[in-house]
């Protein structure tokens, strides 16, 4: 039997290094696989690099999220180029949705975008997230929406301005006819959301799809189940632990 030591509180004034950014990130995108939530090789996850100047890591263009290691991925400018010598390609038109919230929002420090099918699904929908059960509540008021305006590319970029402007200071965001997002102001909280988001979305298509009238709280319910479950930038820590320590038992080549 494994024992491990008591999960470590979070230092609210600890500033991460580009080393505890990079497992962090690798961690995500190892996670974010292993909960069925990638696209092959596409969307992204990015995490800002604290320092002078915009830089920020991504994924390498080309490899599943599965194979993301610490040292595989890349560093990259606010246009989404390679700060750093690389073999590997990028996508800067894919960065363009996250560099857009990353330079504009203190909280988006990490932003995760999926295109699952429940996430798909719900944002082909006029409805976003209904208050179908205690998961889904929390994202009363906190899931944003963004109607479709095409493939995101710089050759849009009024449409950063509303990204931007409909996201607002919620951790969630709807891109309507796309998929879903989230940001967090540490890897950890970016992850926790994404990982619910993803789960109201399907538990919303498992109720929809059985046919029966569904049963929702009334609005005062909702709002105080919304409020029992605060918006915190140390969301999901113990959650995010629990995972990393899954990821070392069984995946430990994400850290190299």
């Amino acid at each position: 039997m494994l024992l491990y030591d008591p999960p470590r509180k979070p230092d609210p004034k600890h500033v991460p290094t580009e080393a505890e950014l990079r497992r962090d990130l690798a961690a995500a995108y190892r996670l974010i696989a292993l909960h069925g939530m990638t696209d092959t090789v596409y969307t992204h996850l990015s995490v800002r690099v604290p320092g002078e100047g915009h830089r920020f890591l991504v994924n390498p263009y080309g490899l599943l999220f599965e194979e993301i290691t610490a040292s595989s991925l890349v560093l990259v400018d606010a246009a989404g180029e390679p700060a750093q010598k690389t073999s590997w390609p990028v996508n800067p038109a894919g960065f363009v949705i996250h560099s857009a919230l990353h330079l504009a929002s203190p909280r988006a420090q990490c932003v995760m975008h999926t295109h699952t099918l429940a996430g798909m699904t719900v944002a082909a929908t006029e409805q976003g997230i209904l208050p179908l059960n205690q998961i889904s509540i929390e994202f009363h008021g906190r899931v944003a929406i963004h109607d479709y305006e095409g493939i995101a590319a710089d050759d849009n970029l009024s449409e950063r301005e509303r990204l931007v402007r409909d996201m607002g200071d919620r951790p969630c965001l709807i891109l309507r006819n796309h998929g879903l997002l989230t940001a967090g102001r540490t890897v950890a909280e970016a992850f926790y959301w994404m990982y619910y988001l993803e789960q109201a979305c399907r538990i919303q298509v498992a109720a929809l799809s059985a046919g029966a009238p569904l049963s929702m709280p009334p609005p005062e319910v909702v709002e105080r189940t919304r409020a029992q479950s605060p918006d915190s930038p140390t969301q999901g820590w113990l959650l995010w632990q629990a995972m990393c320590r899954k990821l070392d038992r069984e995946q430990p080549e994400y850290r190299s």
